[in-house]
């Protein structure tokens, strides 16, 4: 009786620690609102529909249109990540209205905050103040705060990022690997080391794939940009398995092709040579299925 009682003890113990250790990767895909002319109501319908398990926007500034957004999201049941930034014609005017904004963000209680943090041409010590209100933030709201890899920011160019993220231990990215390739004109196959160092940092993805000569390619389809989409997997497969390795339970995307001018048009009627909702959820189903074990 006593060794069956052992028995059940040392199961009662093991199968809590081997459900842990089995526990798979969850991936959470969210929809951009970027180029939207649709209510609330109507696009995150439309985003439920397609399969997106939430929506990516910046915070509406409007309050009718704020409670509009939460009223939708509770309708259809989808999640939010929110995308933040300063603006003012002087560093010490974009600080406080960036800190502003995180903290408008963050009271929403989002799954994540995406900023677009700083200029480019911003010193260390700047953007480390803004870095370092972005963690104060994390841990007095309980949200995580990235920091998005995009032209324009301090993380436009990867051998300028890798010196903050190796400066920086607590620096989190969203990666958004498809800027470089249009800033450094390559498919950074000459910059493994800043591309490796970005990648294990990296916390949430952006899924547009990039070319040397644009940040969006006009259709990822379409058979000659095979390469160029196999290259940007290929880097997502890693930021995946890292994930993984590390025992990590979730990790957000969000595809974020974006709307007619960025997306490329034709000369004189400016009609957008692919549809950009197709085009997004096409890279919604191509990464639900690739990442569905």
């Amino acid at each position: 009786m006593k060794r069956l009682l052992l028995f059940m003890l040392l199961l009662a113990n093991f199968f809590p620690l081997f459900a842990q250790q089995q526990e798979k990767l969850q991936i959470r895909y969210y929809c951009t609102n970027w180029g939207n002319t649709d209510s609330w109501d109507r696009f995150c319908e439309r985003v439920k529909q397609a399969g997106y398990d939430g929506v990516e926007a910046w915070l509406p500034a409007d309050h009718n249109e704020r409670k509009e957004m939460i009223e939708a999201l509770k309708k259809y049941n989808l999640r939010l990540g929110l995308l933040s930034g300063g603006s003012g014609t002087s560093f010490e005017q974009y600080r406080d209205n960036f800190n502003h904004n995180l903290k408008e963000a963050a009271g929403l209680k989002p799954d994540y905050i995406n900023c677009h943090t700083g200029k480019e041409y911003y010193t260390f010590d700047q953007i480390k103040q803004l870095i370092d209100l972005g963690q104060l933030a994390m841990e007095r709201d309980k949200v995580p705060v990235y920091h998005e890899t995009h032209r324009g920011r301090f993380t436009f160019a990867a051998h300028l990022t890798k010196q903050y993220l190796e400066k920086i231990p607590a620096l989190r990215l969203a990666l958004d690997i498809s800027h470089w390739c249009n800033v450094h004109e390559s498919m950074l196959s000459d910059q493994v080391e800043a591309v490796s160092l970005a990648l294990s940092r990296t916390a949430h993805i952006h899924a547009r794939i990039g070319h040397p000569e644009g940040p969006q390619v006009n259709d990822p389809a379409a058979p000659e940009w095979k390469s160029t989409v196999d290259q940007h997997l290929a880097w997502w497969d890693e930021v995946v398995a890292q994930h993984k390795r590390n025992g990590a339970k979730v990790l957000t995307m969000t595809t974020e092709f974006g709307p007619a001018g960025y997306l490329p048009t034709l000369p004189f009627t400016q009609q957008p040579v692919a549809d950009q909702w197709t085009v997004n959820v096409y890279m919604l189903n191509l990464l639900k299925d690739r990442y569905k074990e």
